[in-house]
């Protein structure tokens, strides 16, 4: 008969450990859900921040042009690099030929 409370001990907790174990399951299951969101949202910002860097560096740009003296040198040696690229690719053009 002493075995007897020892099997009902051992019973009891295997089953809380089952029951952990589905609790912890459906919990992992919830946090990776959450994780799959907030990855999906921060891409999401992460591509709005680049449009409105992209967004920024343009107001600056036209700034500078309209005469904006602060923003001048900038955009004087963001055109020369443009007018260096657009070279290039003509030279390059001009090879293929």
């Amino acid at each position: 008969m002493a075995v007897n409370p020892i099997i009902t001990s051992i019973e009891t907790k295997i089953a809380r450990v089952i029951d952990d174990n589905r609790t912890l399951r459906a919990e992992c299951s919830d946090l990776v859900s959450q994780r799959d969101k907030l990855r999906a949202d921060n891409r999401e910002l992460q591509k709005r921040v680049t449009e409105l860097e992209k967004e920024l560096s343009h107001i600056k740009l036209n700034a500078a042009l309209a005469g904006d003296k602060s923003d001048k040198r900038a955009a004087k040696a963001r055109i020369n690099r443009l007018v260096r690229e657009v070279d290039s690719c003509i030279a390059l053009l001009a090879a293929e030929e």
